[in-house]
């Protein structure tokens, strides 16, 4: 029986979500700015669900990013203190991948374009295809980039998803083939959808050690922007 503990904050929406084998409860909630208040009782509630103790769990998941720098961070570091503090390992997930997941699992997506919007005229663009068993894959390399500039690969049944689409949609609809009733600009990446793609991943043997729960920025030179220098 694999037990998954799931973790998503890497947006505006917050989610916990709890697998045990092919059965996936979750807890989302919309609500910016209150990741940090919210996703303990979302933990809490759902262990006392299942009747499980930590101590029962195989991993710990969480949606490693690219996203909000905070969210991000907020969801690396409760992981680690639940992982280290059960001695559990950890497996970090893509948040463009959880993204793509989410439209295969709500829309029947089987390509997915996924982007959110990353600020700064830019936004956090991956690609990916269903697997056999319905779990996505990722075509190419994610990244940060101008929506100008975005690469899609040549298919025809590409679904957009994200906040990305919201803010550039006449650009990347330009660049890439997706018909306007296949984009969906509201989804929001969710724990049940980080735990769906850990247990493949916890089955193919790569869990790391908690200590390796570190969030993916993809703009790094913006996560560490140096400190201006004082006048004296």
């Amino acid at each position: 029986m694999t037990r998954i503990l799931a973790i998503e904050a890497a947006t505006e929406a917050c989610s916990a979500a709890l697998l045990i084998d092919d059965t996936v409860q979750e807890r989302f909630e919309v609500a910016p700015r209150r990741h940090m208040a919210l996703m303990l009782p979302f933990v809490e509630s759902l262990l006392a669900d299942a009747d499980t103790s930590l101590a029962q769990l195989d991993a710990v998941a969480f949606s490693c990013g690219p996203g909000s720098f905070t969210g991000v961070r907020i969801g690396a570091s409760m992981t680690q203190g639940i992982a280290f503090g059960a001695d559990l390992p950890v497996i970090p997930v893509s948040t463009l991948a959880t993204l793509a997941q989410g439209a295969v699992r709500e829309h029947g997506a089987t390509a997915v374009l996924a982007a959110l919007d990353a600020r700064m005229q830019e936004v956090y663009w991956g690609a990916f295809r269903c697997d056999a068993n319905g779990l996505v894959e990722a075509v190419s390399k994610e990244q940060v980039c101008a929506p100008d500039t975005v690469e899609c690969p040549q298919q025809d049944d590409w679904t957009g998803v994200g906040s990305g689409w919201d803010a550039y949609t006449e650009i990347l609809t330009a660049r890439c083939p997706v018909a306007a009733a296949s984009v969906y600009t509201n989804q929001h990446p969710h724990a049940a959808d980080v735990a769906r793609l850990a247990a493949h991943a916890f089955a193919q043997g790569n869990a790391l050690a908690p200590e390796q729960a570190i969030p993916v920025y993809l703009r790094n030179n913006v996560a560490h922007k140096p400190k201006p220098k004082v006048k004296t």
